[in-house]
């Protein structure tokens, strides 16, 4: 039987919400995956991973939007120090084309201006570009004004949440933690942002079946 375990980063402050979450969509994605074992841990809860990884080495999947720090070093050295470094991680959700293309259709169903709100980072440019390029891609295929603007970086969300009060506020997030929450409100509130606040992407009903794809994908890689 083959193992995925599902990785996101969780909320440190309040672990519980979040592993909950990514726990729901382990299970939703479970059932596009008959015969497998698909379970989930966040970064945030002490012994998650190591309980996650018991038994055989399988498939990690990273519940993050991009490469980056946290991808590429955080997390190989948490897998390792919990006795995974033989699990293969996946690229992370954010990157996968399908996602991209879900993004793409969201917001060319709000029909209308996109503020694309990203968390960013201080650590990489790898999550800000992301956006960015998602944003244009936007713009490419629907002919709708779309920019990025982020929760830990410039251009923040408040600051061009002011020149958009048209648009539609689409969160470029994989779930809806504490930055969706609470951070993502306060800057659009900040703003006297008016227009449609979207779900995150993460939750659009389509993903446990993307998710699926990707896990299904790398197994037959692995196979050949």
């Amino acid at each position: 039987m083959t193992t995925a375990l599902i990785v996101s980063h969780g909320q440190p402050s309040d672990p519980a919400p979040a592993a909950a979450e990514i726990a729901a969509l382990a299970a939703q994605v479970a059932d596009h995956l008959p015969g497998w074992r698909v379970r989930s841990a966040t970064l945030a809860e002490p012994d998650a991973l190591a309980q996650g990884l018991a038994g055989h080495p399988g498939l990690v999947y990273p519940l993050f939007m991009a490469e980056g720090w946290f991808t590429q070093t955080h997390l190989p050295k948490r897998l390792a120090e919990a006795g995974g470094k033989d699990w293969r991680i996946l690229s992370p959700f954010g990157t996968d084309p399908a996602i991209a293309a879900l993004t793409v259709d969201l917001a060319r169903t709000a029909s209308r201006p996109i503020l694309l709100a990203a968390h960013g980072s201080f650590r990489s440019s790898a999550p800000s570009q992301i956006a960015h390029d998602m944003a244009a891609r936007i713009e490419a295929e629907t002919g709708q004004l779309a920019r990025a603007a982020f929760i830990d970086q410039s251009p923040q969300i408040a600051e061009v949440a002011v020149t958009m009060p048209d648009a539609a506020c689409l969160p470029f997030f994989a779930a809806k933690g504490g930055h969706v929450i609470e951070d993502l409100p306060t800057a659009l509130d900040q703003a006297a942002f008016t227009g449609p606040r979207l779900e995150p992407v993460g939750l659009d009903p389509r993903v446990p079946a993307i998710i699926a794809a990707a896990l299904r994908a790398a197994l037959q890689t692995v196979c050949r």
